[in-house]
């Protein structure tokens, strides 16, 4: 028996692919829920209703889900060309102390219309500058990116706290250490009336649908193509791979940056060091699952997000750990990989 590389991948493969991965999650997950003396079935109902089961519930999942849908297309695009970004986390950080830092210190006193696009633009570069430090090194001295991008999260984080200790400490927050808030016409308008879900959700929406179209219909999107699926190849070929890293670094940082300027502006209004439950390496998980795909980004982003707001009530209801939550997506992340390696081999005898 061994391992055929595929010629040809059908499409119904890579449709049915992530499907089967979260089926086989959920059945893994429910082994553990089992053994935890829940009843698997209603288990999984209490997540669903949990996450949808009212307006409320519904729109905190959505809410939810739009910096996961950034983070994932940050990972997404920069995985496709074989940059490893894992800094978007730190890159999260960045672009929401930037947003807090030019909102209280320089642009707070400008009009709406044009405040809110000019905070958003700050918080993507702020995302670009701190990737481009790894790229660097990589291009420069061949330094594995893996491990600079994701060593650079604790130093994002710990430069965000320290801002936030000092020079922009809100002197209102009866010693908090947190940021001074962004000013009232800098935050999002609200896409539903007496809720949370803001238009950063269609914002995330708009930039999957742009980032497919870039990917599958531009010269930039098949050199990047190139650079991932052979970057000597690419070269040989004509591909200034040096350049399209930088781009995709760009683009990559940037959606990551602008993911902590959205939250910031459309849902807490000031940065703490607890702004991100962990959304930058969530990201990755989302982007695996999307296989890479800018689309699926979103479903697949909808789906973790559901994960872990619908696991609240299920804990509640039924006296289980909500880290159930956990450890079902990390099971779909390992799922995804195996059902990834079939879509690409096929077993001979």
């Amino acid at each position: 028996m061994r391992f055929e590389r595929r010629e040809h991948r059908p499409l119904y493969l890579l449709i049915v692919t992530p499907v089967i991965a979260v089926i086989a999650a959920l059945a893994l997950s429910g082994i553990l829920i089992s053994i935890a003396g829940a009843p698997v079935l209603d288990a999984y109902w209490r997540i669903l209703t949990g996450a949808f089961g009212s307006r409320l519930s519904a729109t905190e999942t959505l809410t939810r889900a739009t910096p996961l849908m950034l983070t994932g297309l940050a990972a997404a695009v920069a995985f496709r060309a074989r940059l490893w970004n894992i800094g978007a986390e730190g890159q999260f950080y960045l672009g929401a102390i930037a947003v807090a830092a030019a909102s209280s210190k320089l642009l707070g006193n400008l009009p709406a219309p044009i405040l809110i696009p000019l905070l958003l633009l700050v918080g993507a570069i702020a995302g670009m500058v701190l990737i481009l430090i790894p790229l660097w090194l990589r291009l420069r001295f061949s330094v594995d990116e893996v491990v600079t991008s994701l060593l650079l999260n604790f130093i994002a984080v710990l430069f965000v706290s320290m801002l936030i200790d000092g020079v922009l400490k809100d002197p209102l927050a009866f010693g908090w250490p947190q940021s001074q808030s962004v000013s009232d016409h800098a935050m999002l308008p609200k896409l539903i009336a007496r809720s949370r879900l803001h238009v950063g959700f269609a914002i995330a929406i708009g930039l999957a649908i742009i980032v497919h179209f870039v990917q599958s219909r531009t010269v930039f999107g098949m050199q990047s193509r190139a650079a991932g699926l052979n970057p000597g190849g690419a070269v040989f070929a004509g591909v200034p791979l040096g350049r399209t890293l930088v781009k995709v670094a760009c683009l990559s940082g940037g959606l990551a940056g602008l993911a902590g300027a959205i939250e910031v502006m459309g849902v807490k209004g000031y940065v703490t060091t607890d702004l991100s439950p962990g959304f930058g390496y969530a990201g990755i998980v989302v982007a695996m699952l999307a296989n890479l795909n800018p689309l699926g980004v979103v479903f697949a982003a909808i789906f973790t997000a559901t994960m872990f707001v619908g696991a609240d009530g299920m804990s509640r209801g039924l006296g289980i750990p909500t880290y159930i939550a956990d450890v079902t997506v990390a099971l779909s992340l390992l799922t995804m990989l195996i059902a990834l390696f079939f879509t690409q081999y096929r077993i001979r005898r």
